[in-house]
């Protein structure tokens, strides 16, 4: 069994307005026999029109329901929704990271998403959505790797934006998902 002990002391930043806004939360689901080495899964989001996150890396997940019990529960219910890893029953709850704020897909207001990390128990197999193209497991060495990191140049309304990011066999990791990625790596290195 995977030990994320280094985890369970954190004390992630809650935004204390969440609960006004549209939430979202995403799971970061690691695998591996010790927290040293192992790898943390990817999906590849589907190329939509109209979605600006189309075809990014990302963590599974999506936007809160009435019927969902907790932001943790999100992360569970979009992942087997999205990908077929069952973290209900074959996933270890290991703790809750910081809080990011973003904004809704469709328009411009704020979305505060919460992530959620997950030791993987179960098998090999991804049964993926419409939502996700690719699903993926990343090796933690090479994404705490200073060498792989880079940046990626956006072009928005307002001009180019450079951003930071970790290439990996042609995917492109940034914008919140390199955020949690990040906050992830250093609480690891420094457990």
């Amino acid at each position: 069994m995977p030990s994320l002990s280094w985890l369970q002391k954190y004390r992630p930043q809650k935004l204390p307005f969440r609960r006004h806004v549209t939430r979202a939360s995403v799971a970061l689901i690691y695998r591996g026999p010790r927290s040293r080495d192992g790898e943390l899964f990817f999906i590849q989001r589907a190329r939509r029109d109209g979605d600006p996150w189309s075809g990014d890396m990302a963590f599974p997940g999506g936007r809160l329901e009435r019927s969902d019990t907790s932001s943790r529960h999100t992360a569970m219910r979009e992942t087997l929704e999205e990908t077929g890893l069952d973290l209900f029953r074959q996933g270890e709850y290991q703790a809750r990271l910081s809080d990011l704020l973003t904004r809704h897909h469709s328009r411009w207001s704020p979305m505060v998403v919460t992530p959620h990390v997950f030791a993987w128990q179960g098998d090999h197999r991804v049964s993926l959505n419409h939502e996700a193209q690719q699903g993926i497991w990343i090796p933690l060495d090479y994404l705490s790797n200073p060498a792989h990191r880079s940046t990626l140049q956006i072009r928005t309304p307002v001009g180019k934006m450079t951003f930071p990011c970790c290439r990996y066999q042609g995917y492109c990791i940034w914008g919140l998902s390199y955020s949690m990625l990040q906050e992830f790596l250093r609480k690891r290195g420094a457990g």
